[in-house]
């Protein structure tokens, strides 16, 4: 049951409580415009690396199988994977869009956060400055990293529509960490 703190975070969203912690399934630049100032004691979160992949066209491609940002992997071991976006293809328009989105969210989450409050971003070597960057320009304060080590099946793709040409060639070599800011 929401008690009357959680529904001024909740909202009128589709949520999820675990433990003393809330789930909310929303648009995360309209959930934190419409949140109280100072409610907000930690964020946790993946976002997109790209936000080309989320444009309605993309996600049609991605719907159908073929074509666009999205990556559709392989089977392994009888398990279909979930497609990927090919965040490596970004070109300087779509890296901006990147950045002001991740200022525009920053400025948003500072309004939202208490005092103390903490952010952990998940982001990886490629995009990692340019996260940071834009956190820190609308108005977090940049703290360090936790690095989690992964194991992947690879690095990233191959370059894009060069597949057949360069079989062996990553665009991304496989790091096997990933980088949380806090």
């Amino acid at each position: 049951m929401k008690d009357g703190i959680s529904r001024k975070l909740v909202l009128d969203y589709d949520s999820t409580q675990i433990g003393r912690s809330w789930l909310v399934h929303a648009d995360c630049l309209e959930w934190l415009s419409r949140v109280p100032e100072n409610s907000v004691h930690a964020i946790v979160t993946e976002p997109p690396y790209g936000v080309k992949e989320y444009d309605l066209d993309q996600l049609e491609k991605r719907a159908a199988g073929s074509g666009g940002v999205w990556r559709i992997p392989p089977s392994f071991d009888g398990h279909t994977r979930s497609p990927l976006p090919r965040f490596t293809a970004l070109d300087s328009v779509e890296r901006e869009r990147l950045r002001r989105f991740f200022v525009d969210w920053a400025r948003l989450a500072v309004h939202a956060l208490r005092p103390g409050a903490h952010v952990f971003v998940a982001t990886n070597a490629f995009i990692g400055q340019l996260l940071y960057a834009a956190l820190v320009d609308g108005g977090l304060e940049f703290r360090g990293q936790v690095i989690r080590l992964v194991r992947t099946l690879r690095g990233g793709d191959r370059p894009k529509n060069f597949e057949n040409e360069f079989p062996g060639v990553s665009s991304l070599p496989k790091g096997c960490y990933e980088p949380w800011g806090l």
